[in-house]
């Protein structure tokens, strides 16, 4: 069974087509108006094994907010949708990341329970032209939509650039981890027998 969704979203603000396979050979095609968030969502699929592809126009004449929030919204549409009934999933995963001086920790359970924690401070307002925090909205907008529990801690670093690709790389290892198919697993991951 394929695990893949597609996701159209069109306001005022932003025209979104966004398609994830989660069994993917970490392939991207990023065409986002924000190249920083385009550079952090390449790692994210790289890393995680999975392909994805975003074609976005947003407002991003008047900043990256709406573009980088909406994108954070489909990316966890998608990856629920994807997930279906979750049916033997790891639930969990748990990945440490290096870049150079920065190390960041991911952590998620695909509860559906939407929760969302985030630890450390960028000692940079902006990566280029890229609000730094506009990190956190996006990672919560996908916590959120995903219906995940997502725990993100930035233990250290000095380089703004090196904090939050060690988070992106994080994440996609981390969810690579909670959404691979256990043979050990029996229907679904939950004593509840729902998730």
């Amino acid at each position: 069974m394929e695990r893949t969704a597609k996701i159209l979203r069109k306001t005022n603000e932003t025209d979104i087509t966004l398609s994830l396979a989660i069994d993917g050979e970490g392939k991207s095609n990023l065409e986002t108006g924000v190249p920083f968030l385009s550079h952090m969502l390449d790692l994210f699929t790289k890393h995680g094994h999975f392909n994805l592809e975003v074609l976005a126009k947003g407002d991003i004449e008047i900043d990256d907010h709406h573009t980088t929030e909406d994108i954070g919204i489909c990316l966890g549409q998608a990856l629920r949708e994807a997930l279906g009934d979750k049916k033997g999933i790891k639930r969990y995963g748990n990945a440490f990341v290096p870049m150079d001086e920065a190390l960041a920790q991911v952590v998620v359970d695909l509860s559906n329970r939407p929760h969302f924690e985030m630890k450390g401070e960028f000692p940079g307002e902006k990566v280029g032209t890229f609000d730094t925090e506009l990190v956190h909205e996006f990672l919560w907008k996908l916590a959120l939509e995903a219906r995940m529990n997502l725990h993100v801690i930035v233990h250290y670093g000095r380089n703004t650039h090196h904090m939050i690709e060690a988070v992106f790389k994080a994440l996609g290892r981390a969810l690579d981890e909670a959404t691979m198919i256990d043979p050990r697993v029996k229907g679904i991951p939950s004593t509840k027998g729902m998730l």
